[in-house]
């Protein structure tokens, strides 16, 4: 009998055994036996309590295409960010190469830098399964910088060192900015047409009517 969906969430987000607990296999994209993704977004004060959890589908197949999405990617190369024109933002994480390592959740955070200094913005805690996230709006013009960071299992001692946490930043660009290029560009091709059709109008105009070319001498009008 198969076990329904939400059971399947809960096991999900539950900490992984210390025994026949695969790791999750490497590559961007989740595995296929986990269809769902589940994160808790936390609140930016301990006061205002443990978060909410929610469940999203992974974004499989997904592709970069310009210029409909700009990609970036982190220093590492495990963490890249793809900045979509609507203003959202598709993060996609692997494991790094080398040893292979059991991750309990992935810890994101979020800031953007203001004129003297960073402000800290959403931060998610994300199960062992997931492998992208999505930021649905972000500013244009600011630059953000987003850190992800996997987490041990419990079963580890605290003595163990943490893996590194992997940093993207991207700014996005405004896009009234660009319907703006774009209209300026074919704005300015037309009027370079126009000014080359105007000098060669021009150019025919002195040439012809201006300075008109001699009679001949013995062509003259009989009487």
């Amino acid at each position: 009998m198969r076990a329904p969906p939400l059971l399947l969430l809960l096991a999900a987000c539950a900490p992984p055994a210390a025994a026949k607990a695969a790791p999750t296999p490497p590559g961007w994209e989740p595995a296929a036996d986990a269809p769902w993704c589940p994160y808790k977004v936390l609140p930016e004060g301990p006061e205002a309590g443990g978060g909410r959890l929610c469940f999203r589908s992974p974004a499989r197949g997904f592709r970069c295409r310009a210029p409909d999405c700009a990609a970036r990617a982190s220093a590492g190369g495990s963490l890249r960010a793809s900045v979509l024109r609507n203003r959202s933002v598709l993060l996609q994480w692997r494991r790094p190469a080398g040893p292979p390592r059991r991750a309990r959740a992935f810890a994101l955070n979020c800031s953007w830098r203001g004129a003297h200094t960073r402000f800290p913005c959403e931060r998610v805690l994300l199960g062992a399964a997931c492998r992208d996230y999505l930021l649905p709006f972000v500013h244009d013009g600011v630059r953000y910088r987003l850190c992800l960071q996997p987490l041990p299992p419990r079963a580890e001692p605290a003595a163990a060192a943490p893996e590194p946490a992997e940093c993207v930043e991207f700014t996005a660009e405004p896009a009234a900015m660009r319907e703006i290029v774009v209209a300026m560009t074919a704005v300015g091709g037309s009027i370079c047409v126009m000014l080359v059709v105007i000098c060669l109008l021009v150019a025919y105009i002195t040439e012809n009517l201006m300075h008109p070319a001699p009679r001949r001498p013995g062509l003259r009008r009989q009487a």
